[in-house]
């Protein structure tokens, strides 16, 4: 069999179980991540835990510590372990961690069990990310990304119901016993049904494998320029293409404008309902702030997906960020109920999906066989925002200063709005003499 023969067309029914597979992972992923915001206040009023409000923005800390332990691990081990196995393996930790939390005695075991969560949640999201951009139809990669990434946001409202129905009556435990579901429901649908990627089947010599892959799934097949280089010179050279000439400028500024939006991402998912609350809204209210603003995150994937493919990532990034400056500083207003949820809802829809579009931005950055590793180090790095945002959100709760951490998201919305600005810019600075593949590749992300 040879690498010659033509693939069949793309589209998005050939590859739709793909992204499927991938929306349910990241729909537990969401649920999971939101889980902790969602039960927050009943955990700061459950005298036997020993939460405080600066426990409670330390242990959301540790969850994205490990978050960025488990990204940067998984970016780098994907193309040498294959993706699929690493799927289901993150799926399994932040289960785990979900039942170690739900039967903690105190905030030490807690803070493990979340730990443990983050591990499995930062290496399932950049794994699913360069699945979704190596099978997505041709120009349409943008989309496939905010399609998939509406899961994330399905499931922090799935969360934040589950957290309002039970929580109050049954107490905040059954809440992360819910959380063990993952592994019952979609482990065994990965393990079935999800398939390997080409690239890496054809890295460990399985070729006959990998053409299959790809002409079911309408990809081209891979060739030896394009698969990720086996073993631990590959792992290294596929580090060091990050600063290869036409990315070495690029590749810092996508680390701080994911910084920015992370920051953003889990500093609002975990203490939006606080910081709601402490501007004099009801806990019930308060709550389901969450659940809007996590609607709202859904109709902002559509949206940017589709505006992206049009108009190109970056520029919808950057935009998408400054229109959630705007948002996060109005609500420094104590605004009536109905124009409170109306302006989560609005900003919801920029929000979530300004972080979402740096990633689809990295995706046009990087070779195909540079791509996971590219995105698993921009999503790892830049979980040291997702470790800042609760931790800060925690410091000013605990100061009693609610519009101060309204203004503080929306300096760091700035922040990422200037970062991915940058990168066309960074990229035409710092490109070389780069081969014709590389160059193309650049001028699409442009």
């Amino acid at each position: 069999m040879t690498a010659s023969a033509s693939p069949p067309s793309r589209s998005f029914r050939t590859v739709a179980p793909v992204i499927a597979l991938c929306w349910l992972a990241v729909f537990f992923d969401g649920m999971d991540v939101n889980i902790y915001g969602a039960v927050m206040p009943h955990l700061l009023d459950d005298p036997g835990l020993g939460f405080s409000p600066g426990t409670a923005g330390t242990v959301g800390s540790w969850t994205t510590f490990g978050m960025l332990i488990g990204a940067l691990a998984a970016g780098t081990l994907t193309d040498w372990l294959g993706r699929k196995p690493l799927v289901t393996g993150s799926v399994v930790l932040f289960s785990l961690g979900s039942a170690l939390c739900a039967a903690a005695p105190g905030a030490e075991v807690f803070g493990a069990g979340r730990f443990l969560s983050g591990l499995g949640l930062g290496g399932l999201m950049p794994i699913g990310l360069a699945i979704v951009a190596e099978f997505a139809p041709p120009r349409r990669a943008a989309l496939a990304t905010g399609l998939m990434m509406t899961s994330y946001h399905a499931g922090g409202m799935a969360a934040t119901g589950i957290g309002l129905a039970v929580a109050p009556e049954h107490g905040w435990r059954w809440v992360f016993w819910a959380g063990v579901l993952p592994a019952v429901i979609a482990v065994p649908l990965v393990t079935r049904w999800l398939p390997e990627s080409p690239g890496v089947l054809f890295a460990k010599g399985r070729a006959d494998q990998a053409y299959a892959v790809a002409d079911r799934y309408g990809l081209d097949r891979p060739v030896a320029a394009e698969a990720p280089e086996a073993g631990a010179k590959g792992r290294m050279t596929a580090i060091g293409a990050l600063f290869a000439p036409g990315t070495r400028l690029a590749t810092p500024l996508l680390w701080v404008a994911s910084f920015a939006g992370l920051l953003l991402v889990y500093g609002v998912s975990t203490w939006l309902p606080e910081l709601m609350r402490a501007s004099g809204y009801s806990l019930s209210s308060s709550v389901t702030f969450l659940m809007v603003i996590n609607a709202g995150g859904i109709v902002g994937m559509l949206v940017a997906g589709r505006t992206a493919d049009r108009f190109g990532p970056v520029k919808v990034s950057a935009t998408w960020f400054l229109l959630t400056a705007a948002g996060a500083f109005l609500l420094r207003a104590q605004l009536p109920l109905g124009v409170a949820y109306t302006v989560v809802f609005i900003t919801g829809v920029w929000l979530f999906s300004a972080q979402v579009m740096v990633y689809a931005a990295t995706s046009r950055v990087y070779a195909p066989g540079e791509r996971a590793t590219g995105l698993g180090w921009v999503t790892g790095v830049g979980r040291t925002g997702a470790v800042v945002g609760p931790w800060l959100g925690g410091m000013v709760i605990a100061g009693g200063d609610a519009g101060l951490g309204f203004t503080t998201f929306a300096v760091a919305a700035v922040l990422g709005a200037v970062a991915i600005s940058l990168v066309p810019l960074a990229r035409r600075a710092g490109r070389g003499p780069v081969p014709r593949q590389r160059a193309v590749l650049a001028g699409a992300a442009d």
